[in-house]
């Protein structure tokens, strides 16, 4: 079973839309999958699932089917964290469920060597791993808040991989640096035993670039200064190594620039499907249709490259 942590403390990149669409296509292409909102903002819980369904799972007598469910225990001073539920979507894909909550737990998280804070810092670790053996899933994908505080680093601990989804103009590449240096520190803590926790191996598994939908609009005019910026940036704040000179169509820690589809993806939020998933039925017609094709063969070769970077193994079929 692989962890994979899709993480940039900057808002508007696309990160929970990238994870969103990756779970369903590796689903597709035959694993056994688990999606993890850990994202006090709960975006992606939402978009699995319908808002009855949420108020049902938190607005019952006691939360037992969230992500604070698991949590409770330790909360409450009672044990450790607890079997998580995890929500089925289909038969080999499951979700567990976000809470706004976690927003008011930070301070738990905040890892100063007591012994409680050690136990909540690899709280989502240990959850993880029980969600993961109970539903025997190939892989885990895991959804980061925007920040770069304690429930987020417990959570990026958690990975074994670690995938950033990016925007290329200046305040993403800002953005980079910051999240970069705070990233090769939580490694370095864990190679160092330094917090003496049990965590995932938080290997930099490289990063998705996020095409503007127009290069006719003035955003997109500076796509190719920005992302020519990029590949050094990662190399430095990233993997701590010296500048390189790659474009990032040919650097190799670009797993892919991917389109987006913003009229299309308002048709597959209203279906509750990812935009590879469209059909005619759902409004996907005419160019639509032709962009549901080159959706599906986008994210099929991401999956296919992210794959074999993260030595998750595919179905013969399917590599």
């Amino acid at each position: 079973m692989k962890t994979i942590a899709f993480f940039n403390h900057k808002d508007g990149v696309g990160k929970t839309t990238l994870l969103y669409h990756l779970a369903w296509m590796y689903a597709d292409l035959g694993l056994r999958v688990i999606a993890v909102d850990l994202d006090p903002q709960c975006d992606l819980s939402s978009m699995f699932l319908e808002v009855d369904r949420l108020d049902e799972i938190w607005n019952q007598g006691e939360d037992t089917e969230s992500i604070s469910a698991a949590l409770r225990p330790l909360i409450e001073g009672t044990g450790g964290v607890a079997e998580v539920h995890v929500e089925m979507i289909t038969q080999n894909f499951g979700l567990i469920v976000g809470n706004l909550s976690l927003s008011k737990m930070e301070d738990e998280f905040c890892c100063d060597g007591k012994e409680r804070a050690l136990r909540f810092t690899s709280a989502f670790f240990r959850v993880v791993q029980m969600a993961s053996k109970q539903f025997d899933a190939d892989l885990v994908l895991i959804d980061v808040g925007s920040n770069l505080g304690a429930i987020n680093r417990s959570a990026v601990l958690s990975a074994d991989y670690v995938v950033i989804p990016i925007v290329p103009d200046v305040f993403s590449l800002r953005g980079l640096r910051d999240a970069g240096a705070t990233l090769r520190n939580w490694r370095t803590q864990w190679e160092s035993g330094q917090d003496h926790i049990p965590s995932g191996t938080m290997k930099a598994a490289g990063y998705i670039l996020m095409q503007y939908s127009s290069q006719a609009s003035h955003s997109a005019k500076g796509f190719l200064f920005w992302s020519q910026k990029i590949p050094s940036e990662y190399r430095r704040s990233v993997l701590g190594l010296s500048e390189a000179n790659e474009a990032s169509q040919t650097d190799p820690n670009c797993l892919a620039v991917l389109k987006r589809y913003p009229t299309m993806m308002s048709m597959a939020m209203e279906a509750r499907k990812p935009v590879f998933h469209l059909t005619p039925y759902d409004g996907a017609i005419g160019s639509h249709s032709a962009a549901v094709r080159d959706c599906y063969a986008d994210f099929k070769r991401l999956a296919q490259t992210l794959a074999a970077k993260c030595d998750l193994a595919l179905p013969v079929s399917q590599r």
